[in-house]
């Protein structure tokens, strides 16, 4: 976060209005302020969908047409795709099209209108499709006009230019359909993060998913400023994009201190650390009807800052999944977090996989079963839990009824004693029957289905 009154020249250089506009022609669709205004067709767009039935034969026929004027070939994934979903209703939705790994050229974009335009989908995946600005561009207006997908994948396109992201941010802002994004492995610098950032203002998407994008400093700093005062995003997914200790940690601790409708967050695979975790946790304070699942899956987190998330657990008590996976914890930052975990109420899921949690830290986890009434899926694998570990874990299942899913390794760990290693596999099935014991007790009929996020 920088302070004082910021300078707005870079802003103004990358303004949309100081970018050319497409010349007249170049796509099908366009959207002027007044909106609602298509160049290009006789029909209106409600009118296309007025009969009942379409055939196969017609979207098929369609596209192979559309793909002769614009001189290009019929993607046999396409008519591979529609012929096995067998599309015949035009009020309701196809389930796919999954176009990823395909080339779409701006030619093998216009040729899908004839499609867009007679089917909607549940699902678009346009990832790894080498998408230009021109075709980028063409091919989000069309999805927008014809309200072509409620979940749309952009994934590793790297080359979208500024009408591409102008495109994407009308449909984000405009669509009254599309429910989830996911605009993974692809660098937002600040402008896409500005545009994208205003069109989640007002848009109707609850999950987006930014894994991988060059997103730290100010692209983040674009993106929190809206989303605290967003009200329709649920789940927000930002792993691997490099985040860190200082700055970024500021912003995600800002978020979370205003923005009461979030109810995942993922941070997996970031550079959080300690005092980051500490900015975190200060937001998380504030947190008393929102945040359900928080993921920090291997962010250079130690048990030294379990001191921070010891004080803010008994005061939260929404928070049902807790992934600290891939961090040194220890069994020190076990046994800081004891009491604090019994204290919370909410927490069902907690992830500890490769924590360098021994049989001391698993004793101490075996204590927190013991009083918990709530806990339902615990996650210690690859962690050198043997014997007395596995035996505190096994006599704390026989109080606990809650806890359906304990997850450790399925190989003994080595023991000096033969005798012992024998033991750990006899303790493994009787935790295992426990649990079966507690989903069955709990009508869970699949306890497996429940799972922390990652591991």
């Amino acid at each position: 976060m920088t302070g004082g009154k910021e300078d707005n020249s870079a802003e103004q250089a990358s303004s949309p209005s100081q970018f050319p506009k497409k010349c007249k022609g170049e796509k099908h669709v366009s959207f002027p302020p007044d909106e609602e205004i298509v160049s290009g067709f006789a029909e209106h767009k409600d009118a296309l969908r007025d009969v009942d039935s379409i055939t196969l034969v017609d979207v098929i026929s369609a596209y192979k047409k559309s793909c002769l004027n614009y001189h290009v070939e019929p993607k046999s994934k396409i008519l591979e795709q529609l012929q096995v979903q067998e599309v015949t209703n035009t009020h309701s939705r196809a389930r796919c099209l999954d176009l990823r790994g395909e080339r779409l050229d701006y030619h093998a974009c216009e040729s899908l209108e004839d499609i867009l335009k007679l089917v909607q989908f549940d699902f678009i995946s346009l990832r790894e499709t080498e998408l230009e600005e021109n075709g980028a561009s063409s091919l989000f207006d069309m999805v927008l006009y014809y309200e072509s997908a409620a979940h749309l994948d952009i994934s590793s396109n790297t080359n979208l230019g500024v009408l591409g992201w102008q495109a994407l941010s009308r449909l984000v802002q405009q669509s009254s359909c599309l429910w989830r994004l996911d605009a993974c492995n692809m660098p937002i610098p600040e402008y896409p993060a500005q545009a994208l950032s205003k069109a989640l203002l007002s848009s109707r998407l609850t999950v987006l998913c930014l894994k991988n994008t060059c997103l730290s400093g100010r692209p983040l700093f674009t993106l929190v400023s809206t989303l605290k005062g967003n009200t329709s995003l649920q789940e927000l997914y930002l792993a691997n994009n490099n985040l860190n200790s200082f700055q970024d940690a500021m912003q995600l601790g800002d978020l979370l201190k205003y923005n009461r409708c979030l109810k995942s967050l993922d941070l997996s695979n970031n550079q959080i650390s300690d005092s980051g975790l500490e900015e975190i946790c200060e937001g998380l304070g504030f947190q008393k009807t929102g945040l359900r699942n928080l993921v920090l899956w291997n962010n250079q987190i130690t048990y030294r800052s379990m001191v921070h998330l010891a004080k803010i657990l008994p005061l939260v008590n929404t928070l049902e999944t807790l992934n600290l996976g891939r961090n040194n914890l220890q069994n020190d930052g076990i046994q800081l977090l004891k009491e604090p975990l019994i204290a919370n109420r909410s927490i069902l899921r907690l992830g500890l996989v490769h924590t360098r949690v021994g049989c001391e830290g698993a004793v101490t986890l075996a204590e927190f079963i013991a009083e918990s009434r709530q806990i339902q899926r615990l996650d210690i694998r690859k962690n050198p839990v043997r014997t007395a570990g596995l035996l505190a874990l096994f006599l704390a299942l026989k109080i606990n009824r809650s806890l359906i899913r304990l997850d450790l390794d399925t190989a003994p760990k080595e023991e000096k004693e033969e005798f012992l290693i024998e033991t750990q596999k006899n303790l493994l099935r009787g935790i295992c029957d426990r649990c079966v014991s507690n989903a069955s007790a709990a009508g869970e009929k699949n306890p497996r289905s429940a799972s922390p996020g990652h591991g």
